[in-house]
């Protein structure tokens, strides 16, 4: 959930509201067929408190993929739901990646601000060292010489 409050009387296409008779219509398929595919598991649509089945937009769509992907593309309902399986399994895995890309994101920005602020309690008093050149000259320190104190009594 995106955290913000949803209108109870809002319809999205994942809110059921279509029996199986307007489903099997919308969807181009037999009643039969569609008590088969949701035993089968391969669209699992709401039930009513009276065990009667709801289905959703997504419900239809889904219904009329398994459809394609049997009549078209020939593949077996265990095919299909394996399928169906892994489709849901990368849409949730982008999800995460996409929730964890938003927060590492958010990391980078505080640890952006942290380092701006302390770039800026930095003393402007302070000089910058430079580092020194290498050189091969040879640098001789001579003591300064002390005057000679005279103790010989003059």
């Amino acid at each position: 959930m995106d955290g913000r409050r949803r209108n109870p009387y809002e319809l999205t296409e994942e809110t059921p509201v279509y029996v199986i008779s307007v489903a099997a219509q919308l969807s181009g398929l037999h009643p039969q067929t569609l008590r088969q595919y949701d035993r089968l598991g391969l669209v699992s649509p709401d039930r009513t408190a009276g065990r009667g089945r709801r289905y959703s937009a997504r419900d239809i769509e889904l219904l009329r993929q398994v459809q394609q992907l049997s009549q078209d593309e020939g593949i077996n309902l265990a095919g299909i739901k394996r399928i169906i399986e892994l489709e849901n399994q990368v849409a949730a895995l982008q999800s995460r990646v996409a929730e964890l890309q938003a927060a590492l994101d958010g990391a980078a920005a505080a640890m952006q601000q942290r380092e701006a602020a302390v770039h800026a309690s930095y003393r402007r008093d302070l000089v910058p060292y430079q580092e020194v050149q290498q050189t091969s000259a040879l640098v001789v320190w001579r003591p300064k010489r002390q005057p000679q104190s005279r103790t010989d009594g003059d």
